[in-house]
């Protein structure tokens, strides 16, 4: 049986089941008859071995040259580099490529360590790897992370990305947000002293100051500080009838705040500012305050108008008391009038002699007596 092997392929061939040798490029004729068997495999890329046991054809001279024979061990991975460009990261326990057409080499990496560092996989391919065998940390800003390995605190993190092997150690990270952060506390129903029951919206704003001495001590600084500022609220809003407590709104917040400075060390946060949002009351004594404010507005507009149409009598007679006294004013006046009365009248008929503007005079104003 004739065989065409072309310039990027090889085959073996065997003799009765054993391997002889490599053929190349070329045309072979093969006698079947004689026990003779050839196999054709590319190489390039991965070598398929046709079944055939690795350390038989690594016996090979011409196979043995031709290929790049990596055994990756347990606490390792291998990064697979065609031509010097990253392409896979292999974690089978033996590699095997053709080196002929394409230069393949493998790159072992010890994945017990801890930190990925750039010369172990540049940043650029660490794509490749599984993502079971690192762990990747993103820092944002205003944040800080607490890196724990097996358990145990390794170090702060500041601003930025890390890439940490997952393989023999447990790894993880306890990500803080030191920004300033708001803390609503809203519904809070609290009876006053007069037993009228109130509810409160509280803002709290704090930010984090020492979160590894936050770690060891509690949970979460934003629980222990809501059930803080409730307590206090409680404390000191129970103290005052409503209409007092009404009075002083701004006076709650500045007593809650000098509350949280107390404890504000304890809890490792800083405590910027406190300040009730919401004072909401229940239906019937909204609807009575609301009836005394519109009392109070309604007598409030009464004064004022008392007080202008007061004003306005006193003003006019000043007026009339001028007027009274001074004849060329009180004339002027009269004129005013006439003025007014022209504008509005589209025209005006006059019979008889005389001066025109004496006769509308007569008709609109009397003739004044002689004194």
């Amino acid at each position: 049986m004739k065989y065409l092997i072309k310039e990027q392929e090889c085959g073996y061939l065997l003799k009765n089941g054993i391997l002889e040798g490599l053929l190349f490029a070329g045309k072979h004729q093969i006698f079947s008859f004689l026990g003779y068997e050839l196999r054709i495999v590319s190489m390039m890329g991965k070598v398929d071995t046709k079944k055939l046991p690795v350390e038989l054809l690594m016996r090979q001279p011409e196979f043995a040259k031709r290929v790049v024979r990596v055994r990756i061990p347990d606490h390792c991975i291998g990064i697979h580099m065609v031509d010097g460009i990253y392409k896979q990261v292999l974690m089978d326990g033996e590699a095997l490529y053709w080196n002929v057409f394409e230069e393949n080499e493998v790159r072992l990496v010890d994945v017990t360590g801890t930190e990925m560092t750039e010369e172990q996989v540049p940043g650029m391919y660490r794509h490749l790897i599984p993502t079971r065998l690192y762990k990747k940390v993103v820092i944002g800003e205003g944040e800080t992370g607490l890196l724990y390995i097996d358990g145990h605190f390794d170090r702060e993190l500041a601003c930025g990305t890390y890439y940490y092997w997952n393989y023999a150690h447990e790894v993880s990270c306890k990500i803080f947000n030191l920004k300033v952060q708001q803390l609503d506390i809203s519904g809070q129903e609290i009876l006053t002293a007069d037993k009228v029951g109130i509810r409160l919206n509280i803002l709290c704003s704090y930010r984090i100051t020492k979160p590894l001495e936050l770690v060891k001590k509690m949970e979460g600084a934003s629980k222990l500080l809501y059930t803080r500022v409730q307590l206090a609220a409680r404390e000191y809003v129970g103290q005052f009838r409503l209409d007092e407590l009404l009075a002083q709104k701004e006076e709650i917040g500045r007593v809650l705040g000098q509350r949280l400075l107390e404890v504000q060390e304890e809890y490792c946060v800083e405590v910027l500012d406190v300040g009730i949002k919401d004072i909401i009351l229940p239906g019937e004594i909204r609807d009575i305050m609301n009836t005394v404010l519109v009392a109070e507005k309604k007598a409030q507009a009464n004064v004022i108008m008392r007080r202008e149409e007061v004003a306005s009598t006193r003003s006019l007679l000043n007026t009339a008391k001028l007027m009274e006294e001074n004849p060329v004013l009180y004339r002027l006046k009269e004129l005013e009038y006439l003025e007014r009365i022209c504008d509005k009248v589209g025209s005006i008929s006059v019979n008889g002699g005389g001066n025109i503007l004496e006769q509308l005079a007569g008709m609109v104003v009397p003739e004044r007596k002689n004194a």
